[in-house]
């Protein structure tokens, strides 16, 4: 247990930022899971739409170092590839 008044409030502090943190994340997670499903119903424009609503939620997370901005490049560029895969034959 915390012993001086200003570890205290480190802890206070820690757990705002933790449940800020948990909730940016599974919203990132969301929004994936949304543009997924676009893709999985084959509806280019409906992916493409999610995709773009997406994108500024996983770059707000990475800015606020939630998830490495490396980990959100890759995504959003995997991601890409798969909406641009549905037009091809």
């Amino acid at each position: 247990m915390a012993n001086t008044a200003s570890a205290r409030k480190r802890i206070r502090q820690i757990e705002r930022r933790t449940e800020r943190n948990r909730a940016r994340k599974s919203r990132v997670r969301t929004f994936i899971r949304d543009v997924e499903g676009a893709i999985a119903s084959a509806n280019k424009d409906e992916a493409v739409a999610a995709l773009r609503r997406a994108q500024p939620e996983l770059q707000r997370a990475a800015g606020k170092g939630v998830v490495p901005k490396n980990t959100v490049a890759r995504k959003i560029s995997r991601l890409s590839k798969r909406i641009k895969a549905l037009s091809a034959p």
